[in-house]
Parts: C-alpha cells; structure tokens; sequence
C-alpha cells in the first residue's frame, strides 16, 4: 500500500472534495460536508480568529482546510483522492478536524526548545503556542499549494528530539555526584554536555553541574595525565539507562573533535574556559571567581 508522501500540492481536503466532484450522485454529501465545514468554519472563527468580520472568517475558513487536511494526512490511508474522500465521508468532516487539532495540540505540549523555563506550565502560554502553531500549519489557502503536513512532521520530529534530551538531561541532574540539581529552569543542552565532558576523565563521576573552578581543574588533570577518552565514555554509557545512550552517543560524536580535543590540546586554559562556558554550559556552570 502507497502512503501519502508529503510535498507541495493542494490541500488533501480540496483533493478529496475533487475526488467528491466526479462522482455522479454527489449532491447529498456534497450538502452535508458544506453544512459541516460552515459549521466548524464558524466554531474556528469564535475561538481563534473573529466571526465579526470578513478576514476573520477566511482566516477560520483556511485555519478549517488545513487542520481537516492534516487529519486526513495523518489517517495513514493510500495515496490518492478517492481514498481521501472515503475517509472523510466515512468519519465526518467534525471529526477529521478533531483528529487534526488533536495532532497540533500534542505537538504543542512538546518542547520547542531544549530548555525548561519556570514558565512552561503556565496556562496562558501554553494556550498562546497552541493558537500559534494551529495557526502557522493549518492555514490553508484551497486554491494554492499547501506543505502544511510536512512542516507538522518536520516539527514532531525536532519536538520529540528536544523532548529526549530534556529527558536525559532531567535524569543527569537527578544522578549528580554532588546530589541531585533541582533548578526550575534547564538548560537541556549545556547538562548533556557537562556531562559528557567530565565522564573524559574516568573517575566514575556523574555531572550535571559545574563551577569554574571544578571545570578548570578537569582540564588540568586531563592535560597532566591523558586520558582514554574512548574507554570511559564507554564506562559512562554503563551507567547510563539505555534510552538515554543515544542521545549521549551523539554529543560525544559533536564533541569529539571540537571541545574535547581542545581541552586535551596545549590551548589556553583560559580560552577553553571561556569556549566550555559560551558555547557549551551556559546558565549551568556557575561562575564562582574572576
């Protein structure tokens, strides 16, 4: 079975009522999807755009093209207009919208970033990107090309991905050496990456927090007897839960020829210090002397 690839052409909604305009007796469910889209093209502009004026009811009209498009696009069906229509006469234009508003808000609930702020859980917000992304994908102008689904799936993807190294980053701080690091806000990237750069050491440590000093000393032990980089990243990983590895694989992969090589090189110490801190630990090395 062919499934729907995703590229620029016009809205899988338009496609299936295409496939609905061929049809010899079409009139019954051409009147009851019209009826439905005028209906959810009226909800949309009450909730998200405005049913007082002409632009705000092409906005909700667009926003309702694109979001059924999405559920269609999501349904997993063949590639083609008729098994488009079946799908939207089997199930109702109602709740084809649903399942396509219902894959923007869990998408929203993801990460943008990978970067917890204290202000992550707070209702306004989350209902502000939500309306944002609804927005940004779903509108839909019928008579033009439309790539919505595919800027959806490329941003799951980024999202999902940012929400594995969340997690990971979460679990380093809960297993500090030092005792756990329960900051509100994370910086995701910057812990992984502390991480990362002292398991080069092989002193069976775990660390999602640094200071200047502690960061100095690393690099002066390291440089005084070098290290196999390679064999204590392998003895880190073993501490590692395995869902996790990969993530880490992969900055080891990113730092392997950059920041640790300079760390081990005849480099000021100094302007490794002021690189790791720039570029690499941010807000989670704290800096605790000039």
């Amino acid at each position: 079975m062919k499934i729907a690839s995703f590229t620029a052409r016009p809205p899988q909604l338009v496609q299936a009522l295409e496939a609905l305009a061929l049809r010899t007796d079409n009139r019954d469910a051409a009147a009851t999807l019209f009826r439905e889209l005028c209906g959810i093209t009226v909800l949309v502009a009450k909730k998200f755009t405005n049913d007082r004026t002409a632009d705000g009811m092409l906005d909700a009209f667009h926003l309702t093209v694109g979001c059924i498009s999405l559920g269609i696009s999501q349904a997993g069906i063949v590639d083609n207009n008729e098994a488009r229509l079946s799908f939207l006469l089997q199930h109702g234009a109602e709740h084809v919208f649903q399942k396509g508003f219902r894959c923007i808000k869990e998408m929203s609930a993801l990460p943008y970033a990978a970067f917890v702020s204290e202000f992550d859980n707070d209702a306004f917000i989350q209902q502000r990107n939500l309306k944002a992304i609804f927005m940004e994908i779903c509108s839909a102008d019928p008579v033009s090309n439309w790539t919505g689904d595919a800027v959806y799936q490329n941003e799951l993807t980024d999202r999902k991905c940012n929400q594995r190294i969340i997690d990971c980053a979460k679990w380093l701080r809960r297993h500090n050496s030092a005792g756990p690091v329960k900051d509100a806000e994370l910086d995701a990237n910057a812990v992984i990456s502390i991480a990362v750069v002292f398991a080069i050491a092989g002193d069976g440590r775990i660390v999602a927090r640094t200071r200047q000093r502690e960061t100095e000393s690393l690099i002066e032990r390291v440089r005084a007897t070098p290290p196999d980089v390679e064999a204590n990243w392998n003895e880190f990983l073993k501490k590692i839960p395995a869902e996790f590895q990969p993530v880490l694989r992969q900055r080891m992969e990113e730092l392997r020829g950059t920041l640790v090589k300079k760390i081990l090189s005849k480099s000021r110490i100094k302007t490794v210090l002021t690189e790791f801190q720039d570029h690499y630990a941010g807000s989670e090395q704290d800096i605790d002397y000039s």
